[in-house]
């Protein structure tokens, strides 16, 4: 009867020790698998907001900015520029920037100039036909392109042109606006591109 007892006894220690080295090795192996499904420092680094400084931008000049792994470009418009933004409404598919307005253009930059200060504009140099990288041509003259060109940016691997808002022109294989993306003034010479203070 001892002996019955005593083997009963060790074989109850024996499946709490096997269930605790168990439930030890699960751990050792899901805390790496879980910490794998953790965004990385690196990938943080990549989406975070980035700062421009503004302060040697010249008028009618353009910065690039890298954010996400995208080129961002601000130009600083002069007031001839904000000019020719007026005289292209009526060549432009979306003046008001009423297409995918949550996705491509935030409530702040929904005007003419798509900006929070007309002097800046703010937006993703990247085409929205097939992901090319247009050419900025900011002087008015005739172009290839387009005898009586305003100035803006101009897409030369399919043809598509924005204006110096962004705006993608009529009859253009780019379906929409240059992308503005979410940005704020920090100060009057420094802008943070990614981060609006309106996103959680």
């Amino acid at each position: 009867m001892a002996d019955k007892e005593f083997d009963q006894g060790k074989r109850r220690f024996l499946v709490a020790a096997t269930s605790v080295a168990g439930g030890v090795a699960t751990g050792a192996v899901a805390v790496p698998f879980v910490a794998s499904m953790l965004p990385s420092e690196r990938a943080k680094a990549a989406g975070a907001p980035v700062e421009a400084d503004i302060t040697n931008l010249a008028p009618g000049e353009m910065m690039r900015v890298e954010w996400r792994g995208k080129p961002v470009w601000v130009v600083r418009r002069t007031t001839d520029m904000l000019e020719t933004v007026k005289q292209s409404d009526a060549k432009v598919a979306d003046p008001k920037s009423a297409r995918k307005p949550g996705e491509l253009t935030p409530p702040y930059a929904r005007n003419e100039y798509r900006s929070i200060k007309p002097e800046y504009l703010v937006v993703v140099g990247i085409c929205t036909h097939l992901g090319c990288s247009p050419v900025d041509k900011f002087k008015v003259q005739a172009e290839p392109f387009e005898a009586d060109w305003k100035g803006g940016f101009y897409c030369p691997c399919h043809g598509s042109l924005f204006d110096l808002a962004g705006r993608v022109y009529k009859n253009k294989p780019a379906p929409d606006n240059l992308e503005v993306p979410p940005h704020k003034f920090l100060s009057d010479t420094r802008i943070l591109i990614g981060d609006d203070g309106t996103r959680a």
